[in-house]
């Protein structure tokens, strides 16, 4: 009997019903579709030998001016450098005040009118009640020198590399800020700064210590007129991209004396958590909280095929969780979110941006950086095992 062939078109197709689906796939796992064919994606393998303590939230590597290759990952706890991927160092600061591991519902005692609502039926979420979000490090490079913010601590920090010595407060730096960026005019600013979730704020050019504002400097401040609260920022082509959970804003760089413009690009298209927006290439491209937003000099909803599959099963409250990781050798994005019934990461989406098809998957990841720095993808658990991606067949964990 001879073999019919079968051609179905790329990705995984669940808008709507299964009946809807005919004719593409329906579901998929560790699957990838490149270059027209379907193939695995890649296993990985632990990178070290010990977990680390916390729940990793951020991943950052980097090359430092002798070419020794960095990955510095921030934990609700701690943060760490991992110094050639092998040699691990606890470079938490003095005084480093812990941030959460999960999101929490802010629902305290004294937080309503007492006897407003039936004893033992839930809260809605109102003015006073809503969700505390889980910890999520902002972690960049000034130079050779790694910089970060943790949003429970407020602190901007910086470790020049020195095992011997611990991370340190970037002098004169406001505090209570939610995170971090460095422009690619190498001035350092601060997300959410002084405790206002609109208030940006930014350092003298090549110069993270002067945060005075003068004739002599380009330091200084913009409130966004936004509805929202500040969440990431990204170095995008033409400037700096500032997202909120409610619009996205564009800032330019004109030098003195107003050193930046700020642009509203898009309204309603707030990104559902820190880290879960990315700059790839000529893009960035972000998770919201009912679908995908991509900006490349226009913001615009990213059209997804398996969206109600995505939305109709996400954990909204620990939305702060989401975390994006791109494959550039694949043209792949990666978010990794944790499904209705889970407390953690247990789902991956993917949308193929040279392809324009997408994927999803079982994998349990809760940050990581691409390739670049080092050979292959570097990948975290909620566990604290660092992982080495796109390396061999094997998949410890896959599924569960």
């Amino acid at each position: 009997m001879p073999y019919l062939p079968i051609s179905l078109p790329p990705g995984v197709y669940r808008a709507g019903t299964e009946y809807q689906s005919k004719g593409r796939y329906y579901d998929a796992d560790l699957v990838r579709w490149y270059q027209g064919a379907l193939r695995p994606i890649g296993g990985w393998r632990q990178l070290i030998s010990t977990a680390l303590t916390g729940a990793p939230r951020a991943l950052y590597t980097w090359r430092a001016n002798n070419v020794v290759r960095w990955v510095g990952i921030g934990t609700h706890s701690k943060i760490y450098a991992i110094e050639g991927g092998v040699t691990v160092y606890d470079i938490t600061p003095a005084g480093f005040v812990p941030g959460r591991a999960d999101a929490q519902a802010d629902v305290g005692y004294g937080r309503g009118a007492y006897g407003r609502f039936s004893y033992g039926d839930a809260r809605p979420t109102t003015a006073t009640t809503g969700v505390l979000d889980a910890t999520v490090w902002s972690l960049d490079n000034w130079g050779q020198n790694l910089v970060g913010c943790s949003p429970d601590d407020g602190k901007l920090y910086e470790w020049t590399l020195n095992p011997a010595n611990d991370a340190v407060q970037i002098a004169n730096s406001p505090t209570n800020c939610y995170g971090l960026l460095v422009t690619p005019e190498r001035i350092t600013v601060a997300i959410g700064a002084r405790g206002n979730p609109r208030l940006i704020q930014w350092s003298d050019q090549e110069d993270n210590t002067t945060w005075t504002p003068s004739a002599l400097n380009q330091a200084g401040e913009f409130e966004l007129s936004t509805p929202g609260s500040l969440r990431r920022g990204l170095r995008v082509r033409g400037g700096s991209l500032y997202l909120t959970d409610a619009d996205a804003w564009l800032a330019t760089y004109q030098g003195p004396p107003l050193v930046y413009t700020f642009d509203r690009v898009g309204a309603a298209c707030g990104v559902i958590g820190k880290g879960a927006a990315i700059a790839v290439e000529t893009f960035a491209v972000w998770m919201g909280e009912s679908g995908f937003w991509i900006f490349d000099g226009y913001t615009k909803p990213l059209p997804c095929e398996v969206a109600d599959y995505v939305f109709a099963d996400i954990n909204r409250t620990q939305g702060s969780k989401v975390t994006v990781v791109a494959s550039t050798a694949f043209g792949e994005v990666t978010w990794y979110y944790p499904s209705a019934g889970s407390l953690e990461n247990d789902r991956y989406v993917t949308w193929n941006s040279r392809e324009n098809h997408w994927s999803i998957g079982r994998v349990a990841r809760t940050a990581g950086d691409d390739s670049g720095v080092f050979d292959r993808p570097i990948l975290v658990g909620a566990d604290g095992v660092v992982w080495d991606h796109e390396v061999g067949g094997a998949y410890p964990g896959a599924g569960t």
